[in-house]
């Protein structure tokens, strides 16, 4: 997993004071940009490693199929021989993985791809999708988690 540490000042509640070149009454906190909200999720116990596997194996479609923002001019090569890719092009990669997140996005079903998508493929945090679907807090995670089950019963997941 990549690593982008940044520190963060946490908001005091206190007055704050200026002693030198510290800030007193003020906290901070050290966070991993890079980490995905789903990843830190599994990293404290709120999803199992097949709930994780599953997200993981998502996303993954979803960068494959080029559903994201992209540059417009691609530098792959047409074919490699032997790297296990089953003898397709770029293009059949990009139509093979489109498919397989178009199907697991069915299998999770209208109710539930909205905060499947936001969370595992646009990266939001939980109480950021919450707010933008209108639901109330900490419901992201249950609904989340039903999702997840269900993706993780179409990639076949054990």
């Amino acid at each position: 997993m990549r690593r982008q540490l940044s520190e963060r000042e946490l908001t005091a509640e206190g007055p704050r004071r200026r002693v030198g070149s510290r800030v007193t009454g003020s906290r901070s906190v050290t966070v991993n940009l890079a980490e995905s909200p789903l990843s830190w999720l599994h990293a404290r116990g709120h999803l199992d490693d097949r709930l994780y596997d599953a997200s993981e194996r998502l996303r993954a479609d979803y960068e494959r199929a080029s559903l994201g923002a992209s540059v417009t001019m691609r530098w792959d090569a047409v074919r490699i021989r032997g790297s296990g890719d089953s003898g397709l092009n770029a293009t059949e990669r990009q139509m093979a993985a489109k498919a397989r997140f178009d199907g697991a996005m069915a299998a999770a079903g209208s109710g539930l791809s909205d905060i499947l998508w936001r969370v595992a493929c646009g990266c939001e945090s939980l109480p950021d999708a919450e707010k933008e679907l209108s639901w109330p807090a900490r419901s992201g995670k249950l609904v989340l988690k039903l999702a997840l089950e269900r993706v993780a019963d179409f990639y076949r997941i054990s």
